[in-house]
Order: C-alpha cells, then sequence, then structure tokens
C-alpha cells in the first residue's frame, strides 16, 4: 500500500485536533461562568462520563492502560478525551474529540457512545474492536472523521455512516465487514475514503464518478463489473485512486484522462484488458502509476512517460510489445514480462504468440467495458 494511503491522520483531522487542543487551553469567553466544567455541573460532560464508562465497560482487555484512569467526573482529563467550547454555546464545554489509535484495546463499542453527540473527531484505529459499529452513531450530528480502521469489527456495510451530515473522512480499511457497499456513499460529500481490506463484494456503480473524495482505496476486496466511466467525473477532487487486487475484470476507460489533478493511480493485480488509454498521457499531475500483473497489450502511449511528475511507472506481468524509449529514463520503471523486444526479463515467445492469436480477443465499448464477442447475445 501506498505510504500516502496509510496515514492515520489526514491534514484536516490534524488541524481540527490542534483547533481542539487550542480551544480546551484558551479561556471560554468573557461573561461566561469560571467554575471547572465535569459531569457534575456540565450536563453535557454528564452524557459524556455515561458514555465513557460504558466505553471503559465494554473494553475487555486494555494492555497499555489507556484508560485506568477513566474515573471520576473530570471526564476532559481522561486520556484520549479532548473538550472544547460547544459550537451552540461557547460557555458550555463539551467532549469534542475521543483518540484512542494504537491502543490495541480488545471489546466491543457500546450503543452509549450516540451519548457523544458533540463528537468531531471518533479516532479508534489499531484495536482489537469486534461486533458492529453501534446503531446510535447518526445521533454524532457533529462528526467530521470516523476512523476504526485495523480492527475486527465485522458485519455488513455499516449504513448508518449514510446518515452522519458532516463526515469527511471514513476509513473502515482493515477490518471484516463484508457484503455490498451502498451506491449512496459515493455520492456523500466526503474527502477520504478507505475501504480496503475488507470483504465487500459488490460492483461500482456508475455514480461512482459522484464522489467528491481526494482519496479513494478500494484494495484488496471483491469487485465487479468494471471501472465505470463516470470516474472521469471525478478530475477537479480526486488525487489518489488504489484499486489494486480487487479482481476487476475491465478494460480502462479513456475517461480516465480527465482527471488531470491525480498523482497516484494503483490498478495492479486485477484482471485488466485491451490497451492503456493514450488519454493517460492528458494527467499531467500524475506520479506514480502502476497497471503491473494484468492482461495489457499492445504500445505503450508515448505521452505517458514525458508526463511531467511522473516518477514511478510500473507495467510488469502484461502483454506490452513496445515501449517508448522515455519510459526508460523515469526514475523507476518495470517493465519485466512483456513482450518487448530486446529487453531483459520478457515473456517465452511461445507465450507472447499464444495471447496475440488467442481465439476470442478482446474487445472494448466505449466506455471501457469488455464488450461481448461478435454474434454473442
Amino acid at each position: 500500500m501506498h505510504a500516502r494511503a496509510r496515514r492515520d491522520m489526514t491534514p484536516a483531522a490534524m488541524l481540527l485536533a490542534a483547533l481542539l487542543l487550542v480551544s480546551t487551553a484558551a479561556p471560554l469567553c468573557s461573561g461566561c461562568p469560571t467554575a471547572k466544567h465535569t459531569a457534575e455541573n456540565n450536563s453535557r460532560l454528564q452524557k459524556a462520563y455515561v458514555a465513557l464508562q460504558a466505553l471503559k465497560l465494554a473494553i475487555t482487555d486494555d494492555p497499555k492502560n489507556l484508560t485506568a484512569g477513566w474515573h471520576g467526573h473530570d471526564v476532559c482529563a481522561y486520556f484520549g478525551v479532548f473538550c472544547a467550547p460547544a459550537l451552540d454555546d461557547p460557555c458550555t464545554v463539551t467532549v469534542a474529540g475521543l483518540d484512542l489509535n494504537h491502543g490495541n484495546l480488545a471489546g466491543v463499542l457500546p450503543e452509549e457512545l450516540g451519548l457523544l453527540s458533540d463528537l468531531a473527531l471518533l479516532h479508534l484505529n489499531s484495536n482489537r474492536f469486534g461486533g458492529t459499529l453501534p446503531e446510535s452513531l447518526p445521533k454524532l450530528g457533529l462528526l467530521h472523521e470516523l476512523d476504526v480502521s485495523n480492527n475486527r469489527l465485522s458485519g455488513s456495510f455499516p449504513q448508518h455512516i449514510l446518515c452522519l451530515p458532516k463526515v469527511k473522512y471514513v476509513d473502515i480499511r482493515f477490518n471484516n465487514f463484508c457484503g455490498p457497499v451502498p451506491p449512496a456513499i459515493f455520492d456523500k460529500k466526503i474527502d477520504a475514503l478507505f475501504l480496503n481490506d475488507n470483504h465487500f463484494d459488490f460492483e461500482l456503480p456508475e455514480n461512482f464518478g459522484n464522489s467528491t473524495a481526494s482519496v479513494i482505496v478500494l484494495a484488496n476486496l471483491q469487485l465487479k463489473g468494471c471501472l465505470p466511466s463516470s470516474l472521469g467525473r471525478m478530475g477537479e477532487t480526486l488525487n489518489e485512486l488504489i484499486v489494486l487486487n480487487s479482481g476487476v475484470r475491465s478494460c480502462i476507460p479513456p475517461e480516465i484522462g480527465h482527471l488531470g489533478k491525480l498523482t497516484v493511480l494503483d490498478l495492479s493485480f486485477n484482471q485488466l484488458q485491451g490497451m492503456l488509454p493514450g488519454t493517460i498521457a492528458w494527467m499531467h499531475s500524475l506520479e506514480q502509476l502502476d497497471v503491473a500483473h494484468n492482461s495489457l497489450f499492445g504500445h505503450i502511449p508515448d505521452g505517458i512517460c514525458a508526463l511531467p511528475h511522473l516518477m514511478n511507472f510500473t507495467y510488469s506481468y502484461n502483454y506490452f510489445c513496445v515501449e517508448p524509449h522515455q519510459c526508460l529514463d523515469l526514475r523507476r520503471n518495470d517493465d519485466r514480462q512483456n513482450c518487448i523486444a530486446g529487453r531483459p526479463d520478457q515473456r517465452p515467445a511461445d507465450q507472447c504468440l499464444a495471447f496475440l492469436h488467442r481465439p476470442a480477443p478482446v474487445q472494448c465499448d466505449a466506455h471501457g467495458c469488455i464488450a461481448p464477442p461478435a454474434g454473442h447475445y
């Protein structure tokens, strides 16, 4: 997985966390009561106390003792809990962030988490939480970042994520979720979407191109169908698209060239067929391109290796027969196991001939999907 896709917090998350800390350290607005806010004199912190005590009770193993100090009514002093003035009442302190990342905590997530109605950040990655996300999740109406990645959560796609009106960052990767992913997730105004390394089994819908995300990671899933041509509509927002090892059996739609702000494109280890679209040469922001371990063939379009920012181009284990000499000048270029005359470590000649003379060569339709053979209905 690319380093950018492994980050624990987006810049937006770090900014929000900093704002939480600053606002917590700053005094409340003039005219507000000066008494310390605790669960004894603040109804919002009282609800937070109930939620956090329920979470502590639901944790069955806390090897780092992160919640050992979760006692008493001063919930803002609990480890991993961040308080700030409420958005709708600056004189009232509330719990705005909960970060227990990398805690190796085991247990389940209780329904009482819905009492944290002012929560903006919920970061619980790299733990051992099992079960499902609580049904009370939609009560977190201000939630901006949801990160429950690298846990043991299971069940179907947590539909209640669709009911979070403010959420911008959704990271549920490295869990045991299964079944289809609702098309509606691509209609939400999300900035980052990490679904990878689950057991999701679905077809990329036509509204895939409606997504406003800058990063979409769909690696190590069980995708069906083809790469929809609508993906070209994400040209103004999408920076990284990673669909490696997800079983995609498709051609690459020419509309992909409209992704002018894309820096990382990884379509490796799939069942991609046909030729590499020349429109990729329009993607002037591209830095990393990986289409290795597919069944692509033909020539590498001249303009791709001339892209101004391209540093890493991997197209090994395909059936390409011609590559521009400029590709060999890239910082990293991998053309192994193709059918390129004169290059080292290529496929045997008989394997290349067998592929080129196969009985039913693939045909791609105008949208990049694999067309049925002529005469097939």
